[in-house]
């Protein structure tokens, strides 16, 4: 096991800026928001709404103004069908040949035993959910493009672009089918279900949490993903062959988890990326806020440290998001990690403790939102302290993060607006920068 030195720092807590987009359902939003080549941060609001779609749009830090680009079901040509709306967007943004790559989910559940669950029970006339879609946006244009649905009337959880070789590959929600396209052959490969039945399936049973962040290799294309028993998978895109590695991600400091009972990501990690100096992977283990380094060469994981808050540190517990956080990116200096995570708050000198466990990903209780930055480089983590509005209220539900390269960190974060609580774009001054 690799062992760092913990050189930690602890600073002040830093002050969000509130943007309103124009969207009054604007719900939470997962990992759609990205800064692209242009320094704009392209990001996508999402809707809860049966009958509303999603909203993509875009910030530019020069005019500090934000613009509505389009409606999610629109795009997908689905305007005037009846059908339940194309209400999110599960992935980042994946710049392609002067293109933007996306992906959309469905916003609209039934909760059944406390779970989120594909609706089934629909007034009459509105259809069932048509599927999520692959898309295309370029920003010179403006022009959206449909690339393709996919089949079973599933949604996107997961979604990644392997950026040399134009393919597109993505886990649908909820049964966990691996699918990839072919952007230049114009070509769908649809893999069986990478997790038993996956989160349409019966707690106890054939329920599985789902992978949230596929994995790409820029060297040689092969794509990663984990179960909730900890295994990974490799997935060729040249023999569109599946392959489980000797190597896992079942680990004692991980916790302990029954992969098959849902409120919790179990072994999966919650969100990886490529680092390619060292020609490996970070990651983070959700639940308990480990950073590891994945080699796929070697099959082999090295826990490296805890990147939670310090205040989370010392109090011992788990942080209160029961999936943990997917706001886990490098930043512009390629070396720098930057993560949202949560933080505890006390009152009167206690802890405020949430529910022990709920049935879906979501936060159990109220927390603050800390920025962490970990230097892959040198070892150092800093906590950056707790993240406040101007009126002292704090961010919530935060799993999305864009690192700009005008000296701000953004996310979608809740906060209140003329009296209702929606979620929608913040800014946050980077530390790192405005020192």
């Amino acid at each position: 096991m690799m062992i760092t030195t913990d050189r930690t720092e602890k600073q002040g807590g830093l002050i969000a800026r509130k943007y309103y987009s124009g969207f009054p359902y604007a719900h939470d939003t997962y990992n759609a928001i990205s800064r692209a080549s242009d320094g704009k941060i392209y990001y996508i609001l999402s809707s809860e709404r049966m009958d509303e779609g999603g909203k993509m749009y875009v910030y530019d830090p020069k005019t500090d103004e934000t613009t509505f680009l389009a409606d999610l079901t629109a795009i997908c040509g689905e305007a005037g069908q009846h059908a339940v709306a194309q209400g999110k967007s599960h992935a980042r943004f994946y710049e392609y040949e002067g293109k933007l790559y996306f992906s959309t989910h469905v916003g609209y559940y039934q909760l059944i035993g406390g779970m989120d669950r594909m609706a089934e029970n629909l007034p009459e006339g509105i259809l069932p959910y048509p599927g999520g879609h692959f898309l295309a946006f370029d920003p010179n244009t403006g022009i959206f493009e449909d690339l393709i649905t996919v089949p079973g009337g599933e949604g996107l959880v997961a979604m990644n672009m392997d950026v040399n070789r134009g393919q597109l590959f993505g886990i649908t929600w909820p049964t966990g089918q691996f699918v990839h396209y072919d952007v230049k052959n114009k070509k769908l490969h649809t893999l069986r279900p990478t997790s038993e039945r996956g989160e349409a399936g019966e707690p106890g049973v054939d329920f599985r949490t789902l992978c949230r962040s596929l994995l790409i290799n820029p060297i040689d294309g092969n794509v990663y993903y984990t179960v909730a028993e900890g295994h990974i998978f490799c997935y060729s895109p040249t023999s569109q062959s599946l392959q489980k590695l000797e190597v896992d991600l079942k680990l004692d400091y991980f916790g302990r988890y029954d992969p098959k009972m849902p409120g919790s990501m179990g072994y999966n990690w919650r969100k990886i990326f490529w680092y390619a100096p060292e020609q490996v992977a970070y990651g983070i283990h959700g639940n308990s806020g480990y950073l590891f380094r994945f080699d796929p060469d070697k099959q082999t994981i090295e826990l490296v440290q805890r990147l939670t808050s310090q205040s989370s540190q010392q109090s011992g517990m788990f942080d209160q998001f029961s999936y943990g956080y997917l706001g886990f990116q490098l930043g512009p200096d390629a070396e720098t990690i930057y993560y949202l995570t949560g933080g505890p708050v006390y009152e009167q000198g206690k802890r405020i403790k949430g529910q022990d466990h709920i049935a879906k990903g979501a936060a159990k209780g109220i927390e603050n939102l800390h920025l962490i930055t970990y230097n892959i480089r040198n070892g150092l983590y800093i906590d950056h302290g707790p993240v406040f509005y101007t009126d002292g209220t704090r961010p919530s539900y935060v799993n999305a993060i864009a690192v700009g390269s005008d000296g701000f960190v953004y996310t979608l974060a809740r906060f209140n607006h003329e009296g209702k609580e929606i979620s929608d774009l913040i800014k946050i001054p980077d530390p790192l920068v405005n020192r």
